[in-house]
């Protein structure tokens, strides 16, 4: 039998790089969207970090005849009651990652440390041609710094301070990073079960029509 593939339903650079090191452990392939012939996904319409990430990978396996992996996720504020949230990647319209962690800074510039409360979080959609789907949630608190700190890293990642870490997302290296982030804890329950008797029957689903041609 041929070793099992997954697409990894992401245009973004940073999250496909959190993937690939957070399931070394598993024993399949992993395809970034561009490698199984992927350029775009819908548009994201969901009312939830659920919905939107089971349009990616939902609409992934389809395309690919694969099973894929799809996450989304946000950075929720304590003080503006929730947000930026499922609009996490679009919070103040079309800017750069720098440019939306200073729309953020400027709405919290009266806010005083001890208030500064924030969560980041994530949910992973497990989506096959067949159309079967689950789906595992992560979260992590931490708090927003008055600036940023470090290089590494992506959007809001250098002002989102992780007391476990006593540093800034951006500040962690890639392993740390995922050992307890929110994308990292969502991705370690999908891995749980993945290994299980049941995740290995459900991943191995595919569809003939379009995995001879990847």
């Amino acid at each position: 039998m041929s070793r099992l593939r997954i697409v990894i339903a992401t245009g973004n650079a940073g999250k496909l790089r959190e993937f690939r090191l957070a399931l070394e452990r598993l024993d399949v392939e992993l395809l970034s969207a561009r490698d199984a012939g992927i350029e775009r996904f819908p548009e994201e319409t969901g009312a939830n970090y659920e919905e939107n990430a089971l349009l990616k990978a939902g609409y992934a396996a389809l395309q690919s005849g694969l099973p894929a992996l799809a996450d989304d996720s946000g950075l929720e504020v304590d003080v503006l009651d929730g947000a930026p949230g499922v609009y996490s990647a679009r919070f103040g319209g079309n800017l750069t990652d720098g440019e939306r962690v200073a729309y953020l800074l400027e709405k919290m510039r009266e806010v005083p440390r001890g208030a500064r409360g924030a969560s980041f979080v994530s949910t992973v959609v497990l989506a096959t041609p067949g159309g079967e789907v689950k789906s595992f949630v992560g979260e992590c608190r931490g708090e927003i710094l008055e600036g940023p700190r470090g290089v590494g890293g992506f959007g809001y990642d250098p002002v989102f301070f992780n007391p476990e870490l006593s540093k800034t997302f951006a500040e962690a290296d890639g392993g740390a990073k995922g050992r307890v982030s929110h994308r990292g804890r969502a991705i370690q329950r999908f891995l749980e079960w993945a290994l299980t008797p049941i995740g290995k029957r459900t991943m191995q689903e595919r569809s003939p029509r379009r995995d001879a041609q990847l």
